[in-house]
């Protein structure tokens, strides 16, 4: 029984959390009576069953909490529990959940607390779930959750969708592909996948498309992730040790999810406007899950694409994974030409990509020597004890040629 509340509870939570902050003009008040409410179905349906309409019983319930928690503000107006009083709240979920996803997410917080709160108002995640998540302190978690309710307190952060959405929207997408990211390739600790973060982030994104659909970005975000969520499986072998893509068993690949991130793509570009960063980067994916091998893949457009993308969202990973690109697609000498700019950036000074990268490109050139140095770098600055491990093994066997890894291709 718990189980399936806590099912509903995931379910709704979201939803109930935004009527209640429209009712009470703050977020975070407005969870204390979703807790509160959570706690009432914990200790109600156990004995009476649950409800008919489960959705319906919470809300009404929040709405109940709602008002007592107002008349108990005196600083609070009539207006305000007239509002709270109208049955017909649920009419505007979808509003209320478009602006709590706006809110969360609000450029007022540091990015740290806007995953953290995102997380806990919009997946319904508990502070102990996301802090096993990320490899944190349950406090510490709970402390950046707590600083960021009373930041958008603070500052009086109004509830509501922002007019301009354009301006806004990138921090939004941000957010979640942040959880994604660290769902498909950790930054610390032992697991390379957690699929548990990827698969929320995929689930919000899906969310956001539904509330926004004429917004191609959105489209072009979920195409993305579940593009590259396609090849999770593959992505490491039983025992947890990493794959590159050049090895991966692309019969095992998500069908299901390619398809789904095709025909996302497909609805991004269908709404005639400028492509976005996240939707050419589905189309990079998209070229990968549309080759029947690795030596089949269409190399000339992906280098066509990222030199697009290197126009939308310059930065120096769009420049590495170009280069593994031209690698493929014009062979070792100009790959480690275009190098040279990713090496002279210093914010890839710590990238344990960037040796990873060029160690194999010294290979093809037969440059060994060269190669191990590199190797042995990127192993010190490796995030993760698996791709310690993958670049350390490396060192002993560069006299065999391997294929160039890059995030865009894992």
């Amino acid at each position: 029984m718990h189980r399936r509340i806590e099912a509903i509870w995931r379910m709704e939570s979201a939803r109930l959390i935004a009527s209640l902050s429209r009712l009470t003009r703050d977020v975070g008040i407005a969870e204390e009576i979703a807790q509160d409410v959570f706690v009432a179905a914990l200790e109600q349906w156990p004995a009476d069953g649950v409800p008919p309409n489960p959705g319906a019983w919470l809300h009404t319930t929040g709405r109940h909490k709602a008002i007592d928690r107002i008349r108990r503000d005196r600083m609070r107006d009539d207006r305000q529990i007239n509002a709270a009083s109208d049955p017909t709240v649920s009419e505007r979920s979808d509003d209320d959940l478009l602006a709590l996803i706006f809110t969360a997410c609000h450029p007022v917080l540091p990015r740290e607390s806007r995953t953290a709160l995102t997380l806990r108002l919009l997946g319904g995640l508990t502070t102990d779930e996301i802090a096993r998540a990320y490899l944190q302190p349950s406090a510490t978690v709970g402390q950046r959750i707590s600083r960021a309710k009373r930041t958008l307190a603070e500052a009086k952060v109004p509830f509501e969708t922002p007019g301009d959405l354009t301006a806004r929207l990138p921090a939004v997408l941000e957010v979640i592909y942040l959880i994604f990211t660290e769902g498909h390739a950790a930054t610390s600790g032992e697991q390379w996948i957690r699929r548990d973060l990827a698969e929320e982030a995929m689930r919000l994104g899906r969310m956001l498309t539904g509330l926004l659909p004429r917004e191609p970005e959105p489209h072009g975000l979920v195409a993305l992730m579940e593009l590259q969520a396609s090849r999770f499986r593959t992505r490491t072998t039983p025992d947890g040790e990493p794959v590159l893509l050049q090895d991966q068993d692309r019969a095992r690949w998500d069908r299901t999810l390619i398809r789904h991130g095709l025909s996302a793509l497909d609805r991004a570009i269908a709404l005639r406007r400028p492509l976005g960063p996240y939707s050419v980067q589905a189309a990079i994916a998209a070229c990968h899950a549309r080759a029947r091998s690795f030596e089949a893949t269409d190399w000339e457009a992906i280098v066509a694409l990222y030199d697009a993308l290197g126009q939308i969202a310059p930065s120096p990973v769009v420049l590495l994974n170009r280069a593994v690109a031209v690698l493929h697609a014009d062979g070792p000498e100009a790959a480690l030409d275009a190098m040279d700019e990713v090496r002279a950036d210093p914010r890839m000074a710590r990238h344990h990509l960037v040796g990873a990268v060029r160690a194999d490109i010294l290979i093809r050139l037969g440059r060994t020597a060269e190669a191990d140095e590199e190797l042995v770098r990127a192993a010190a600055l490796a995030p993760t004890a698996r791709e310690r491990d993958l670049l350390t093994q490396r060192i002993s066997s560069t006299t065999t040629t391997t294929s160039a890894t890059a995030p865009g291709t894992r």
